[in-house]
């Protein structure tokens, strides 16, 4: 955050207050301490004239000697100056708040991270990049993180320290995101925080600094592509084809198929397309606005956020034209120091979310549908005239869309995404959510020097439902005929009634509500200038009760903290928790989680203290295990379960008797699975801070998690008939990562423009270390392999003829024919089936295995262009919905275009057609492997800030635009299945255009 205050500057000589006289000027910024500043921007009243520090911290101005420069530059705090004829030296104060990091507990200075902690300050990023959700691309700030940390799913997410969602938080509202990866970063928050934390804190009001900020954006989404599925008379005549590889007969004639290509009549022959210009739209708009309001005094500072947002959708027909998304938000806090000793703090913050929608599911039945099926409108003009009884069903349907149709169907499609919109009834969904904090601190110095208390007390409750108007309605089937080359309606068979009951309807209800509290002794000194010490016991907990779910979700702990560094060279952290969960058997509920680290700053030795190339140098180490309860699923997994089976046998006297079997065995000596973790990290600033640097090595071990596995076990404790088990959950199974991740920074001025590039990465390895298992063939065995690895079979091409099957292994999924895909017989048995399942690749389910991303921001004078970028690569998926696995009665999509025929053999990258199930074919394989590599230019903006020559010294202290552009491109081998969305909302490009004023 850029604080505005006073900085030191010398003046030489008297200034010349009426002057216009023009003048160069070099004067050299620097620091407190007399060192230079690199890409301090200084920016003039004068013409609107800027200027950028270089690596001395020497910039060159052309002013008039009453000229108001001002300063700014990261992480110092800056003031306008009035420059002088021979203003010889800038001198800038270390901004202490931007240098400093919120971690577990506390608050510390940057140069002491260790353990694997990444940080953002969110005002500097919305500086350049403007965007609406938290974590919108952080993979291009923080090394690390890919939306998950080190591999690791199941982030604990906090908001100013209580668990909450990262959506119930605006990017605007927030002063700093931490993300804290590695063991000893987390082991403070317990049990539920082992697999890593992002902690989100607000902004606050800032003492004797009254500011009013306003953001406006308007912007609009285009689709960026729609599934591609086959016209009517292409789709019967692919389907006749399939029919005749089976050995059955056409099913449509080929007048059929002309008439329905023609397009000539498209009641009569439809070839509906669901994504048409005359269904979806092709943009549609989103706004969002935000005011921000504090200040206050050294007794009460203040902070309120208002926001609001209001978002269209691309269906543009029926009901579903007034589908809309609508969110408002509202959060304030106040911080009071009541005396010299105790302070305190209440925070309170709301969300109404309030979202349109219709009881259909329409992407999903695009999908399915096929666009000969039936015409979605019935034209009332073509009913033959005369035809009373048409006549009369027309005038009593409730639902004649624009005077001029009634709604089509059919038997098999009394209802339909399309009627359903029309007349269906439509939905609103109801979301909100309440978040309050307080907090009391107290200064104990009076007792002990050093010494504090400082204490949190949190309470979220979220609530939404679904109000409904469920609507029945009546499709029409008509009976077509022609009299002299003239289409008529001959008569209508009507499907359904309308009907409405004109009920409100309350369904979906769900709340959830969680309960924190946290209190803790600090104590901090230091002695003799050089010997920093500071200790934490805290004890924390909080509680998630939710709606249909039995247990609530607890964590309770109480954590230790111990540190020392001499001189900030030398360093010693501790961080512990005994942790509790009731998943585990009251003998094992309790557990302690060790972590430690050690630093070195080898920068500060003597053998480096006269290099001209580092700036700062800090190698460290962590290590630590800690206990978790997130892997076990369930409570009660510690005991036995008998179920009570009813009759199952009967004695010779006629009488029935109930039988009782065993499920799952008991053991009662289960113990929490655990995190064991060690990790090297190296800081580096180097070359004058022109550049700047932060990774981590990695390795990670799970140990002990639950697996129920009859390899373990004698074969007598599981019975076939009565089917019984007396096998326990164990602590068993183990999983490895290993990894490094990276942050680096570069500035560089080049002419008049400032250079950032960012860059950041993670790459992991995972491996199911230990597994429970009994696989015939090694081949298939699961240790050793990743885990997230897919499985399936290995493709050897099309059946070319009968006499390749016959001279092939037999495939045991049921009958083929040429053009079908045959596989590799792994184990050489003759006979394909599961059993030749191998190792295909990476899934990455918790991230690719290499995730990059890039940020670059080029300043020139008023004038900033940014561009952000993410690459990820290394993983795959399977090509197994719908849309590819075409069989039976499916809707054909555009890839069965090149399937298998005699003809295209040698060129084919799709089986042969079938009406059959297509079980063969369509199972994972490598056949419908592809990867996910993949670079997204995911941000383009252009911001002007107007210069204080234009502004002036009035009511407006800062005026930006910017315009940009976000998910603009996709780069990748298989970018096209990667922008497609087969089922649900299409993806979007978004332009917005946006205004920023300070007041």
């Amino acid at each position: 955050m850029m604080v505005w205050c006073v900085a030191a500057v010398m003046f030489p000589y008297q200034l010349l207050a009426q002057s216009t006289l023009k003048i160069t000027i070099n004067p050299v910024v620097t620091t407190s301490a007399g060192n230079p500043i690199q890409g301090a921007i200084i920016t003039s009243e004068d013409d609107d004239y800027s200027a950028v520090s270089d690596s001395l911290g020497v910039v060159k101005l052309v002013v008039s000697s009453n000229a108001y420069l001002a300063v700014e530059a990261p992480g110092y705090e800056t003031k306008l100056i009035v420059a002088s004829i021979d203003l010889e030296k800038i001198m800038l104060f270390e901004n202490l708040e931007g240098q400093d990091v919120k971690v577990a507990f506390q608050t510390k200075d940057k140069r002491d991270l260790m353990g694997g902690i990444s940080y953002v300050n969110m005002p500097e990023i919305l500086k350049d990049n403007y965007i609406t959700y938290p974590l919108d691309r952080m993979e291009a700030y923080v090394g690390g993180f890919n939306g998950n940390m080190w591999g690791n799913s199941s982030s604990l997410v906090l908001v100013d320290g209580v668990p909450r969602e990262v959506d119930s938080v605006h990017p605007t509202e927030i002063a700093q995101i931490s993300f804290l990866k590695g063991v000893t970063a987390v082991a403070l928050y317990g049990s539920r925080a082992a697999k890593g934390v992002i902690m989100i804190t607000t902004k606050r009001g800032v003492a004797n600094d009254q500011n009013i900020t306003f953001r406006t954006n308007a912007g609009v989404n285009t689709p960026k592509s729609y599934p591609e599925y086959l016209g009517s008379g292409e789709y019967m005549s692919l389907y006749n084809e399939a029919r005749t590889n089976d050995g059955l007969s056409p099913l449509y004639s080929e007048n059929d198929i002309y008439n329905y290509s023609s397009g000539d009549n498209i009641y009569r022959y439809p070839n509906v397309d669901y994504y048409s210009p005359e269904y979806l739209q092709k943009a549609y708009a989103k706004y969002d606005g935000n005011l921000e309001i504090s200040g206050g005094n050294e007794t009460a500072r203040y902070y309120t956020n208002v926001g609001f947002m209001t978002e269209g959708t691309v269906m543009d027909f029926g009901q579903a034209a007034e589908n809309a998304n609508e969110r408002f938000n509202v959060r304030g806090n106040i911080d009071l120091n009541l005396n010299d000793y105790i302070s305190a703090k209440v925070d309170a913050s709301a969300i109404f979310y309030n979202s349109n929608g219709v009881n259909t599911d329409y992407w999903g039945g695009s999908t399915t549908l096929r666009p000969n099926r039936f015409s979605p409108l019935i034209p009332i003009e073509y009913i033959e005239s005369g035809d009373e009884a048409s006549a009369e069903l027309v005038e009593t349907s409730d639902h004649v869309i624009d005077g001029k149709y009634l709604l089509g169907g059919s038997q098999l499609d009394q209802t339909n995404p399309i009627a359903g919109i029309y007349a269906g009834g439509s939905n609103k969904f109801t979301s909100r959510q309440f978040q309050f904090n307080a907090g009391v601190d107290a200064d104990l110095r009076n007792v002990i020097e050093g010494l504090s208390f400082s204490s949190l007390f949190g309470l979220n409750y979220n609530t939404s439902y679904t109000l409904s108007f469920n609507n029945e309605y009546a499709v029409y089937e008509p009976k077509w005929t022609n009299y002299n080359g003239i289409d008529q309606i001959l008569s209508l068979t009507k499907y359904g009634q309308d009907a409405s009951s004109r009920t409100q309807n309350i369904n979906d209800n769900w709340f959830r509500q969680t309960v924190s509290f946290s209190a803790q002794l600090n104590y901090k000194r230091t002695f003799k200038e050089k010997h920093n010490f500071s200790a934490m016991l805290i004890g924390n907990g909080f509680q998630i009760a939710e709606s249909e779910i039995y247990h609530k979700v607890s964590n309770a702990n109480l954590g230790l903290y111990l540190a020392y560094n001499f001189k900030q060279k030398y360093y010693a952290e501790f961080s512990g928790a005994m942790v509790h969960s009731a998943k585990l058997p009251e003998n094992g509920r309790n557990a302690f989680s060790p972590t430690m680290s050690l630093g070195w700053r080898m920068s500060e030795e003597g053998f480096m203290s006269s290099s001209s190339v580092v700036d700062d140098l800090r190698l460290s180490v962590s290590a630590g295990i800690l206990n978790t309860d997130l892997d076990i699923e369930n409570f009660y997994l510690y005991e036995a379960i008998y179920t009570d089976e009813g009759s199952w046998y009967e004695w010779k006297d006629g009488l029935n008797n109930t039988g009782t079997d065993v499920r799952r065995g008991e053991n009662m000596n289960l113990t929490f699975p655990k995190r064991e973790e060690i990790s090297l990290e190296l800081d580096a600033s180097l070359f004058d801070q022109l550049l700047t640097f932060n990774g981590s090595v990695f390795t990670s071990k799970m140990t002990g998690l639950f697996v129920q596995n009859s390899i373990l076990y004698p074969s007598y404790f599981v019975t076939g008939w009565p089917q019984s088990s007396w096998i326990p959950f164990v602590n068993y199974n183990g999983d490895t990562r290993n990894g490094v991740d990276f942050q680096l920074n570069l500035n560089k001025k080049i002419g008049e423009t400032v250079w950032t590039l960012g860059v950041s990465g993670l790459y992991y390895d995972t491996k199911a270390s230990k597994r429970s298992e009994n696989y015939e063939d090694s081949y298939q065995n699961r240790q050793g392999m990743p885990l997230d690895a897919i499985w399936g079979l290995e493709s050897m091409g099309f059946f070319s003829g009968m006499d390749d099957i016959e001279n092939s292994p037999s495939q045991a999924f049921g009958e083929v024919k040429p053009g079908d895909i045959k596989y590799k017989d792994q184990n050489n048995d003759g006979i394909i089936n599961a059993q030749d399942e191998v190792y295909l690749g990476r899934g990455g389910w918790s991230g690719a295995p290499l995730t990059m991303g890039f940020n670059l921001s080029a300043k020139y004078r008023n004038f900033t262009f940014f561009a952000l970028g993410t690459m990820r690569s290394g993983a795959y998926a399977m090509k197994n919905n719908n849309y590819f696995w075409v069989n039976a009665d499916d809707k054909y999509s555009a890839v069965v275009r090149d399937r298998w025929t005699e003809e295209t053999q040698n060129t084919a990258t799709f089986p042969r057609l079938t009406t059959l199930n297509g079980a063969n074919n369509f199972r994972n394989s490598d056949f419908w492997l592809y990867s996910t590599n993949r670079f997204d230019l995911a941000k383009v903006q252009v911001s002007y800030s107007f210069p204080k020559s234009i502004l002036g010294n009035g009511f407006i202290k800062e005026l930006g635009t910017y315009v940009s552009g976000a998910n603009l491109l996709t780069v990748g081998p298989n970018s096209d299945i990667l922008e497609l969305n087969i089922g649900s909302t299409p993806q979007t490009r978004f332009y917005n255009f946006g205004i920023r004023a300070k007041f």
